[in-house]
């Protein structure tokens, strides 16, 4: 089971950013995915996930309205669109993957399933 982030880089405040997370060794169908960012000093925290079934998805406060997430099954990929990035949004994110949708939303972050590498998002100001 392999998860890849990508997209990262630096980009200006207000800039916008598309990560992608390749997803192989499961059937996507069946696993919820979320985003996960971690700056420097700080926990890990969610930023948006979304379900396997119905599409379902959830988004941090901070991002709802600037953050889009979405998954193409036949890809094995889901996105996550950033726009009008804040240097706040600065972080490694990282993508995750878990059979319920309510572990990847509001369960412990050592329960969820699989976790692929980080990538680097820098937002300057």
């Amino acid at each position: 089971v392999q998860l890849q982030a990508s997209g990262g880089g630096l980009v200006q405040a207000g800039g916008s950013l598309r990560l992608s997370c390749a997803t192989s060794g499961f059937t996507l169908d069946y696993y919820s995915i979320g985003w996960f960012r971690q700056a420097p000093g700080k926990e890990r925290e969610r930023v948006s996930c979304i379900s396997f079934i119905r599409g379902s998805t959830y988004y941090l406060d901070s991002v709802k309205g600037r953050f889009t997430i979405t998954r193409d099954n036949a890809k094995n990929t889901v996105y996550l669109q950033m726009n009008s990035l804040k240097p706040e949004d600065t972080a490694v994110y990282y993508c995750a993957a878990d059979s319920s949708y309510w572990t990847i939303t509001s369960g412990d972050l050592s329960e969820i399933d699989y976790w692929g590498k980080g990538t680097q998002v820098t937002v300057s100001s």
